[in-house]
């Protein structure tokens, strides 16, 4: 049997956590209707309920799970699709609400979620701009002193003054990337964003984070490559089907996550049981 490690994470030389997280969990009830219906919702629905049942018949998008992201450190997350990624990279960065569970974020989070999230359709990109770094805190003049900083790192010409919806992808990511690594946030939170776009400013971006990692600040990190998990990550966390597998060094989860992978792969071997971490 492989016994996926796991437990919190000694911060070691990171001076503080920003992000903690302890039983975090989100799961999606049946309807209910009336005043049995207000009575789950006041149960079951608020940021405040550390602690809850999980209802009957309700789909559990993320098992509970507790973990640390410290200053200065690198956290990636690995699983295949639904194994509740998404899930928990939008519930660190607010756009969720946990069902049940204690999270405490401290500082300033900048997110690279879904493609274009946050951005008005019809506004154009210095508009989205000024519009997504408010967002993050950033006054009026705080973005200027930024602007030119941002507008070159994403390198998209005249289409600047043009509406985002005429964009493509690549223009998105260009665009959402340069302002989240621009405004300075002191966690930067990123699922997938290097997959668009095209190579060099894939490996412009990669570059970005490392200097970012390399300044001394946080990211958490979600990616189907394991080479850039590899590259960047301190620790990882692997999910599967909503379920915390592992926890731990980088080196340790990844070589737990690329067996299990094989394994699956090759569904003619005998596998081992691998069990989630308790």
């Amino acid at each position: 049997e492989i016994e996926a490690p796991c437990g919190w994470i000694q911060l070691g030389k990171f001076m503080s956590a920003l992000i903690r997280a302890l039983d975090l969990c989100k799961w999606y009830a049946p309807q209910q209707r009336g005043l049995r219906g207000l009575a789950q919702a006041i149960r079951h629905g608020g940021k405040k309920m550390h602690t809850a049942p999980i209802p009957p018949q309700a789909f559990v998008a993320l098992h509970p799970l507790s973990f640390t992201l410290g200053q200065g450190q690198v956290l990636g997350v690995v699983g295949r699709n639904g194994a509740g990624k998404s899930t928990l990279l939008q519930l660190l960065s607010g756009t969720l609400s946990p069902s049940a569970g204690k999270l405490e974020v401290a500082g300033r989070v900048a997110a690279l979620l879904e493609l274009g999230a946050g951005f008005n359709p019809e506004f154009s990109g210095l508009d989205n701009v000024y519009l997504n770094a408010s967002i993050l805190g950033l006054s009026r003049d705080e973005v200027r002193e930024r602007l030119d900083a941002i507008l070159g790192f994403a390198d998209i010409g005249a289409f600047i003054h043009q509406p985002v919806k005429t964009y493509s992808s690549g223009m998105f990511v260009r665009l959402a990337f340069s302002v989240a690594v621009c405004v300075d946030p002191e966690v930067l939170i990123i699922d997938e964003a290097l997959s668009v776009g095209d190579g060099p400013f894939a490996r412009k971006s990669f570059q970005k984070i490392m200097d970012f990692r390399d300044a001394g600040q946080s990211i958490l990190f979600c990616s189907h490559s394991l080479y850039q998990i590899e590259a960047l990550c301190d620790q990882v966390i692997w999910l599967d089907q909503g379920k915390l597998m592992a926890y731990g060094p980088c080196p340790d989860v990844l070589a737990a996550y690329s067996q299990f992978i094989d394994r699956e792969s090759n569904p003619g071997r005998a596998a081992s049981a691998i069990k989630p971490a308790s």
